[in-house]
């Protein structure tokens, strides 16, 4: 007879807690099937291993000698399996990301490509919002990585959070706009306003409000798309991440004048939990995704001295 993994693993319990009984319990056996096992553990290598007692058990002369041998079978077994585990958990399996909508045309659809290229099985569930919602999301754990914007007024204390990109901000309009364009040059322009709640909402109504003035509305209400629906309708202009007009032939991006507008771009993921395989390997790959789109700049390379405006999450 050879020596089983699994009568190692009982022994090594037994040795180290002193007692069959709560061995048992933690192993989740019954307290016959463990002697059994430790029995026939001794009986294939002919010598015994605890003295039994009222007491309790000691480990004998020969149990002694083994006990490091067995823990150290037992570990590189458990390696052993965390390691299979390791490449398996990157051949199946599905990853929950939320982004803003700016982003789900941008900076998502890269790194996707290149993470289902490495890893064609895994599952990708893509959540398309405001950073609101997102943190929410995240919070419940319903999410297992969010793009979302920065906080100027801090994150949930239940989130980790990653600042990793900046983006520019520009004005949206059908119409041209002055190449020097200020904020405090559309203090007369009816605006285009995304909905109570949304972030760039907040972001535009500081901004101006640190121009000098409060943004005259013609419309307010809707997410990006409908937003730059509303700015390609000629209803007014609209303060918008430089590459959410990509693919929108009608409309003109006019940069602001320095410092200009940003809003940074925090990776984040609920504090504490343990990420899958495959959301490690995803996170790992946001994170060093070097993004090539106009506007864009890793938070990390940024040394100018422009203000930057963020909103509270949303």
């Amino acid at each position: 007879m050879s020596v089983q993994l699994q009568q190692l693993r009982y022994f090594v319990s037994v040795a180290e807690s002193g007692h069959f009984t709560r061995s048992a319990e933690a192993l989740g056996v019954s307290q016959p099937t463990l002697s059994k096992q430790i029995h026939t553990l001794e009986a294939t290598l002919g010598a015994p291993l605890f003295d039994r007692s009222r007491g309790g058990v000691m480990l004998t002369t020969a149990g002694e000698t083994l006990l490091p041998l067995a823990r150290r079978m037992v570990a590189d077994a458990d390696a052993a399996r965390d390691a299979v585990q390791e490449v398996v958990g990157l051949r199946r399996g599905r990853v929950r990301l939320g982004a803003t909508p700016s982003l789900c045309t941008s900076l998502v659809p890269v790194v996707l490509r290149r993470f289902h290229a490495a890893h064609p099985d895994i599952a990708l569930h893509v959540d398309e919002g405001g950073s609101q919602d997102l943190v929410a999301g995240l919070v419940a754990h319903q999410l297992d990585l969010a793009l979302i914007v920065a906080s100027a007024h801090g994150t949930d204390a239940a989130l980790e959070v990653v600042p990793i990109l900046r983006e520019d901000l520009v004005v949206a309009s059908v119409h041209p706009l002055p190449e020097s364009l200020t904020l405090t040059d559309l203090r007369d322009t009816p605006m285009v306003m995304f909905r109570t709640g949304y972030d760039l909402r907040d972001v535009t109504i500081e901004a101006c409000l640190r121009a000098g003035f409060t943004p005259r509305y013609a419309v307010e209400g809707g997410e990006l798309d409908a937003v730059l629906a509303f700015v390609e309708a000629g209803l007014g202009v609209a303060l918008v991440p430089s590459m959410a007009l990509v693919n929108r032939p009608l409309l003109r991006a006019t940069p602001l004048a320095a410092p200009g507008v940003h809003r940074t771009i925090a990776l984040a993921n609920p504090r504490g939990a343990v990420l899958s395989h495959a959301a490690r390997a995803l996170r790992a790959m946001l994170l060093e995704q070097t993004v090539q789109t106009p506007g864009v700049r890793r938070v990390q390379a940024l040394e100018s001295p422009a203000t930057e405006v963020r909103g509270r999450p949303g």
